[in-house]
């Protein structure tokens, strides 16, 4: 240490003696353990924890390498994020009204909820279908309902963004080819598909087929979109469902990391090269309510990113050094119990999101833990933003954190362990091999049951539910699905199978088949040809269950 150094080490310890354990043995602490995901927090940081940190090379300038402090040079001075609520229900036609209905409220993108039928490349008329149609999100059967959801929505104008992963391949195609019967060319369309299936067997559970063909399929869109549809983001990379799922910040960011890794390769190996895909991932993160570890977190995001994307796969496009992100405030943290707390949760998790220098952002509404929000709900959330982004006054200058002793410690401490557990995903073989083994799985798992412990046994404090409770709740309105939708759904598929050109169908899917089995370069272009004809999302994902099998997962204790 040097003398300035040693002078501080001396100056804190004659201040622990003097002054704070004095304190302490008056009064003792809250609580025995304060800590984040990344570790017990110290009651004080100096600047001997962040001595070693070099700030040119590690934090450095927003829009330069690493990017630690954001992706663009002067951040929300420039341009703010962008408000991307979740929404979709019913048929395509209700889901059309609400989608103007937001673009009215001043958000200026869309985020498509897919119902489980669709998530899972089901028909609305099939058996396995019956009693989800529209519930949790939007029923598409068809090219025709795509057209019908966007009807009146320039698909070159509104950038949208799909919650879509095994049949993401299928979904895009009918987006696209919509955007193509508006009359918008390929490569003007704008949007993101989520398309990251490896996360839907640790945590989500919306697979259809096995890892190593589901890659293939997401590698395909990458690759054909990186050269056919050069504004759409083909990826978007998924830490938020492996958080929601009970897991902590440090796995979620290195098994979401350890994912991108798998799609980089498979694309690689495929033929692609690494500045042909990167610039176009995204990603999709979960802010929960460790404030100022949520506020470390994207900025250790960025940074980890850089690295790797500069000394492991060699990019040299500043693009693909640049993790730019969506995020969802935490579903998982809200409750059902007083939803009105919600509405402080998601806030300050906005807060800490926005701290954090990201890119869209979606609040989860404070009545999802009962049903699908309302519109109130949805134009709440919205306003929230916006009050943060012209009253708060946060966004006048960049990375406004930058420089907390703790902000920073926390941001090196939230790298370093995610750069032991992505190495020890790295010694199973990979994210796919740590997949089929469930060890994934096994480790979100356990940081889960850990959290519903500490909450069970009060350890942990959730305001409303375990402390701080009332009698009676009050009752809070909830949206409730059209109950008639998914007769509407139904009857609307049958007149489509009725007047489409059914040989056109079966030679299209006879065409999708020989390719899937025949290891084609890219399936995408069969699919295109699949959907131009109406082929289903039931019937172009039948073909590839029949080639590809069904995944069954390890048994995970």
């Amino acid at each position: 240490m040097d003398k300035g150094t040693d002078a501080l080490k001396e100056s804190l310890e004659r201040w622990e003696e003097q002054v704070l354990d004095k304190a302490l043995a008056r009064g003792g602490e809250r609580d025995e353990i304060f800590a984040s995901s990344a570790g017990p927090a110290k009651l004080l940081y100096t600047p001997l924890d962040t001595a070693g940190t070099d700030y040119e090379t590690e934090i450095g300038y927003p829009g330069a390498y690493p990017y630690t402090r954001g992706v663009q040079p002067s951040m929300y001075r420039g341009r703010l994020w962008s408000i991307r609520q979740y929404a979709g229900f019913g048929t395509p036609r209700e889901t059309n009204e609400r989608f103007r209905f937001l673009l009215g409220e001043g958000q200026p993108g869309l985020s498509i909820a897919f119902d489980l039928p669709t998530q899972l490349g089901y028909d609305s008329d099939h058996p396995s279908a019956e009693g989800e149609v529209g519930k949790v999100g939007v029923s598409v059967d068809s090219l025709r309902d795509m057209e019908i959801m966007f009807d009146g929505i320039p698909l070159d104008r509104v950038s949208t963004s799909m919650t879509i992963n095994a049949p993401a391949a299928v979904l895009v195609a009918m987006y696209v080819v919509a955007g193509e019967n508006q009359g918008v060319p390929h490569d003007q369309v704008q949007g993101t598909a989520q398309n990251d299936i490896l996360k839907e067997y640790v945590a989500r559970g919306t697979y259809i087929y096995p890892p190593r063909p589901s890659l293939r399929l997401a590698v395909d869109l990458m690759t054909y979109c990186a050269r056919e549809v050069p504004r759409f983001n083909s990826i978007s990379v998924s830490g938020y469902h492996i958080r929601d799922a009970g897991s902590t910040a440090v796995q979620e960011i290195a098994f979401a990391f350890s994912n991108a890794i798998a799609y980089l390769e498979e694309a690689q190996r495929r033929g692609a090269g690494v500045d042909e895909v990167a610039p176009r991932i995204s990603w999709i993160f979960n802010t929960q309510n460790n404030f100022f570890e949520e506020v470390a977190k994207y900025r250790a995001l960025r940074r980890l990113w850089a690295r790797l994307l500069k000394d492991r796969f060699g990019a040299k496009d500043p693009r693909s050094l640049m993790l730019r992100t969506h995020v969802q405030t935490g579903g998982a943290t809200l409750t059902a119990q007083q939803p009105e707390n919600n509405i402080v949760r998601a806030s300050l998790q906005a807060l800490a999101t926005v701290l954090g220098g990201v890119q869209s952002m979606a609040l989860s509404c404070f009545d999802e833990a009962l049903a699908l929000p309302t519109e109130e709900a949805q134009r709440l959330a919205v306003r929230t933003q916006q009050i943060i982004a012209h009253e708060s006054g946060v966004t006048d200058t960049a990375d406004p954190l930058a420089g907390s002793y703790y902000v920073e410690s926390l941001t090196n401490e939230l790298e370093s362990k995610a750069r032991e557990l992505m190495d020890r995903v790295e010694d199973l073989g990979g994210a796919v091999a740590a997949i089929e083994s469930g060890y994934m799985q096994q480790q979100v798992q356990d940081a889960s049951v850990r959290w519903q412990h500490e909450v069970e046994s009060g350890e942990r404090t959730i305001v409303g539910v375990n402390r701080f409770t009332v009698e009676e709740e009050r009752n809070v309105g909830i949206f409730r699905p059209n109950p008639e939708a998914a007769a509407a759904q139904i009857t609307s598929l049958d007149h489509l199978k009725a007047e489409r050109d059914a040989r056109a169908v079966e030679t299209s899917l006879a065409g999708l088949r020989t390719a899937a089995r025949d290891d084609a370069p890219n399936l995408m272009p069969p699919i295109m040809d699949a959907v131009r004809s109406c082929a289903t999302v039931g019937e172009i994902c039948g073909v590839l269950r029949e080639e590809f099998g069904e995944y069954t997962p390890p048994t995970v204790i």
